[in-house]
């Protein structure tokens, strides 16, 4: 069987700021996440406060919670530095 290979990663630091409530019941609410080391203009991201705990139940960021930010990407889609 071939060894699984990692893909090309960086993992960055970042801080929960606030948790925007959607507008319709039916949309989940979003995390504002503001990542360490990002540009200034470009430092906040939104995901959708869904995560999965250890057992599989859902469970939410709060407001203030330290997180690591990961970006993966496949090899063929990097360079060489």
């Amino acid at each position: 069987m071939p060894k699984k290979r990692k893909k090309p990663k960086t993992t960055k630091s970042g801080t929960v700021r606030k948790i925007v409530k959607a507008p319709i019941p039916e949309i989940p609410e979003k995390a504002e996440i503001e990542v360490e080391g990002a540009d200034h203009l470009y430092r906040e991201i939104r995901i959708d406060n869904v995560l999965e705990d250890s057992q599989g139940k859902k469970v939410k960021l709060k407001p203030g919670a330290e997180v690591d930010v990961t970006i993966e990407a496949d090899e063929k889609d990097t360079t060489k530095q």
